[in-house]
C-alpha cells in the first residue's frame, strides 16, 4: 500500500523568517533604519547600559572605601613623651590625646606608634595596644 503525501496532510510550521531590512524593497534605500550610525548597520549590537553601571560602581562609591585601605597610626616621639609626662606615669591613648600629642580622627582615637627620636629620661609604663619601634623597645626594655 502506497501512501501519497498531499498538501492538506502537511503540518503547519510556526517558524517565520525574520524580515531582512535594508536590502531594497518598498521602504526606500534606508528601509526605516535612519541614515547613518551604529543602529543602521547590519550586525549592530548595542551594549546593555547596566553593564557599564556595574563596571563603575567602585568609582562612583569613591576610593576611600577600597579594599586594603589602612589608616596609618599617629606618631609620637620619645622627646614629646619626656616633656608631657612625669616619672612613673602610665602612657595611655586617652592621656596622649588629653596632653595634645595626638588628635582624635572622626571622633575615635587612632592607633599610636612611638618612635625613637629624642631622649626619654623618665621611667614610664605603656599600655599594651601602643605600638613601638624596635629602638624604643630596646630603650624601654621590652626586648
Amino acid at each position: 500500500m502506497v501512501v501519497i503525501m498531499q498538501t492538506h496532510n502537511l503540518l503547519k510550521s510556526n517558524r517565520r523568517k525574520h524580515k531582512r531590512i535594508g536590502r531594497g524593497g518598498k521602504r526606500g534605500s534606508f528601509s526605516g533604519r535612519g541614515i547613518k550610525g551604529q543602529k543602521s548597520r547590519s550586525g549592530r549590537r548595542i551594549r546593555p547600559q547596566i553593564r557599564d553601571i556595574i563596571k563603575k560602581i567602585h568609582k562612583r562609591r569613591g576610593y576611600k572605601f577600597r579594599r586594603g585601605f589602612v589608616m596609618k597610626p599617629a606618631v609620637v616621639n620619645l622627646g614629646g613623651l619626656d616633656k608631657k609626662f612625669v616619672d612613673g606615669e602610665k602612657v595611655t591613648v586617652k592621656l596622649l590625646a588629653d596632653r595634645g600629642l595626638i588628635a582624635a580622627r572622626n571622633g575615635k582615637f587612632p592607633k599610636v606608634k612611638i618612635l625613637g627620636a629624642g631622649k626619654l629620661t623618665r621611667k614610664l609604663t605603656f599600655e599594651e595596644d601602643i605600638l613601638m619601634s624596635e629602638s624604643v623597645k630596646k630603650h624601654v626594655g621590652k626586648i
